[in-house]
């Protein structure tokens, strides 16, 4: 092989890098679901939602969602589209959908006025779904950040419905009479064998992550299974101080702020009422972060990496936070899949 013949294909295979690189990743897993046709025609005056839902012995479940949300179609599709379930939200709520970037004017219970995202920027939302439930006087009794499963669904509804407020916490009631009470919790060899969590805070400059799980829960076989194998987040866990409670656990830990308590009222404090939930403190033990709901791959790194990078310092918005994400990973060339388990990048991304 001649000189020029070595020179052009090595010319070649550089161009061919630089194109590669320029190549625009693909944005995969969108799915945008209609409204049910039975949702409330709302004129977003919620004072006035709250009496007309009293007067039909009914409350008022507000719907925050967006378009292209895998997790909102998911609620929409398979819970919603259940006839058990469609039938007594029909009974027992009146549903109002708010989109969480929308424009629409709102006015609040108190008479405040707001835009549809603005509305959603003063109450934190950082999943979507988000829905609240509102008693009659208008007043939240119920918050369910993020896509629950039917099963689990279901029972938040009757808790909502059946005012059981008035009786006991949303995690008393959820994990009482629960199958998982006996299961065996599954484990991963990142999870640290410590109860003194007051120990772990700031422990090597790293965020603490608390996964609360329970035995013989499918969700969390789920995240064992799909979501910490794959290995752009097991890359990321490395950077996190990662600890396993049992939600139903009498055994005593102590709590990050020095305190000894159950595990299982540990869960209880912290309003722990799915699981897998995970709760994420910073270096001086505040909560910074959280997961209440189901999540795919995409969305449960970037938790891991927005209380990482302390991203939630610049960006209190986890969901512009999880757009810039995206772009970012589409610029250099990967594919983002917010609806799959398995990442389309390597576990370190080249900077």
């Amino acid at each position: 092989m001649n000189v020029l013949m070595l020179t052009l294909i090595v010319y070649l295979g550089l161009l061919t890098n630089v194109f590669a690189s320029e190549k625009q990743g693909a944005y995969l897993g969108a799915i945008t679901a209609e409204t049910p046709h039975w949702f409330k025609e709302s004129f977003l005056e919620f004072e006035e939602d709250v009496d007309e839902a009293a007067q039909q012995n009914r409350r008022v479940m507000i719907y925050f969602s967006q378009n292209g949300c895998p997790y909102c179609a998911r609620l929409v599709e398979e819970n919603f589209a259940d006839p058990d379930i469609e039938a007594y939200v029909r009974q027992h709520f009146d549903g109002i959908k708010v989109n969480m970037w929308g424009d629409k004017e709102i006015i609040s219970v108190g008479g405040n006025n707001f835009t549809e995202k603005s509305f959603a920027e003063a109450l934190k939302v950082q999943y979507t779904p988000t829905l609240l439930f509102l008693n009659e006087q208008g007043k939240t009794i119920l918050r369910l950040n993020g896509y629950y499963p039917p099963e689990k669904f279901r029972k938040a509804l009757k808790y909502a419905a059946m005012k059981k407020e008035k009786e006991l916490t949303f995690n008393e009631f959820m994990l009482a009479d629960s199958p998982s009470i006996y299961g065996k919790l599954m484990t991963e060899s990142f999870y640290l064998q410590d109860t003194n969590l007051k120990s772990l805070i700031g422990q090597k400059g790293k965020p603490l992550a608390i996964y609360f799980e329970a035995g013989d829960c499918s969700e969390c076989k789920t995240l064992h299974e799909q979501i910490l194998t794959d290995p752009p987040t097991r890359e990321l866990i490395k950077s996190v101080n990662s600890v396993q409670l049992n939600v139903h656990a009498d055994t005593i830990i102590v709590t990050p702020d020095g305190r000894k308590m159950s595990q299982r009222d540990f869960a209880n404090e912290l309003n722990v009422a799915y699981t897998p939930s995970v709760i994420f403190m910073d270096g001086k033990g505040k909560i910074v972060h959280r997961i209440d709901g189901f999540l795919k791959t995409f969305h449960f790194q970037s938790s891991l990496a927005y209380v990482i990078e302390r991203a939630y310092l610049a960006q209190p918005s986890f969901q512009r936070y999880l757009s810039a994400r995206g772009e970012q990973l589409r610029e250099k060339g990967f594919d983002t899949d917010i609806w799959g388990y398995k990442s389309a990048y390597p576990s370190k991304i080249p900077e």
